[in-house]
């Protein structure tokens, strides 16, 4: 009876286990994938037995590999009880990956740590989607700093000639006594001092606004391209691309670090997005100072752009050059107005069959 109560709970478990929409692996405690159901395996893209050759470490993005460790030794320390953090893993495609992941540890009846529970949820789309919003609401502000400032110009001038009018009104008042009575010239009068009472609004509303200021950074260039090409190695060794970072190692230049990492990884992912299936893709990144500027070259060998027919548009949002469908026309637009919103310009050379260079211009550091 007992035994067969037991098999009724090992079901039960292995159904649950291998049924279960979200992610659940159990990982030995040096880091091992000791049993994983089928989420994890469609999140990861690994197969069961190429996940049992490896460690949890080895497709960890190192950016996330020592606050996971962190928490894992606190865990085995009984410091805490679990824990959950927001992680990226390398797909076996080499896309990179966002997971929640949840862990608890089990121990035997003596207390001893015998293996992690590992709950993993792919939250790539939800990522993205955070980030999109992030990168339009920064655009949106942008954009109404810029229209306020338009506000301000428009509503200094128009006072101006407000005043004049008014001015006007009043001498032709004082010469012409006789007018007064008219009722064309009442309205007028009655015009200028509704305009004038428009403007003082508009200049009031004008003044409305949060006043925050975005400083600069001095950023190492070098660095931050490093970094770039780490976070797209997998992807770019999985179709056999050639990254080379020829970027001055002191080159530094004023800038956001979100937005410097966001206008990077958008030129790179679209060389590697757009490449020709007639040659293996080369990337090369170098910099260049040219004045004020430090000006940073992506150079590919990719499909091209016919600036003659796409030029004007190639920024503007929703505009899209290749039949990808992948594409949405937004990722270059964003880049824009990061580097503008810097002080910068991004100029571009390109050859149908022959690749691609962008030229962005960044302030010297």
């Amino acid at each position: 009876m007992n035994f067969e109560i037991e098999k009724i709970k090992n079901d039960l478990f292995e159904n649950i286990f291998n049924q279960a929409k979200e992610g659940i692996a159990i990982v030995s405690l040096r880091g091992e994938w000791v049993k994983v159901n089928a989420s994890v395996l469609n999140t990861l893209g690994y197969t069961k037995e190429e996940l049992h050759s490896m460690t949890f470490k080895e497709i960890t993005h190192k950016d996330d590999l020592d606050i996971d460790l962190s928490k894992m030794k606190s865990l085995l320390s009984g410091t805490i009880p679990s824990y959950s953090m927001k992680k990226r893993y390398f797909h076996k495609d080499g896309r990179v990956i966002w997971a929640r992941l949840s862990v608890s540890l089990v121990r035997d009846n003596l207390g001893k740590p015998q293996y992690f529970i590992s709950q993993i949820s792919d939250i790539s789309q939800m990522i993205k989607n955070e980030n999109k919003l992030k990168s339009m609401l920064d655009i949106v502000k942008i954009q109404n700093e810029r229209l306020s400032d338009f506000t301000e110009i428009i509503t200094h001038n128009l006072k101006t000639h407000v005043f004049n009018l008014s001015t006007l009104v009043d001498f032709i008042e004082e010469d012409i006594p006789e007018i007064k009575p008219r009722e064309d010239f009442k309205m007028l009068k009655d015009s200028v001092t509704n305009l004038n009472d428009t403007v003082l609004h508009l200049t009031e509303i004008s003044k409305i606004k949060t006043i925050k200021e975005n400083k600069l950074d001095n950023l190492n260039l070098c660095e931050y391209v490093s970094k770039t090409i780490y976070n797209v190695s997998a992807l770019a060794k999985n179709i056999d691309c050639k990254i080379v970072n020829k970027v001055e190692a002191n080159c530094e230049i004023k800038a956001i670090p979100a937005y410097l990492d966001s206008v990077i990884l958008n030129f790179l992912t679209n060389a590697i997005k757009y490449r020709s299936n007639e040659r293996p893709l080369e990337v090369t990144i170098e910099n260049e100072i040219k004045g004020q500027f430090n000006i940073l070259k992506i150079k590919d060998n990719g499909l091209g752009i016919d600036l003659d027919k796409f030029g004007d548009s190639l920024f503007k949002l929703y505009k899209t050059f290749h039949y990808n469908k992948d594409a949405t026309g937004v990722g270059l637009f964003i880049t824009k107005n990061h580097v503008e919103s810097m002080g910068g310009k991004i100029e571009v050379e390109s050859q149908v069959d022959k690749g691609t260079t962008f030229k962005i211009f960044f302030r010297k550091g």
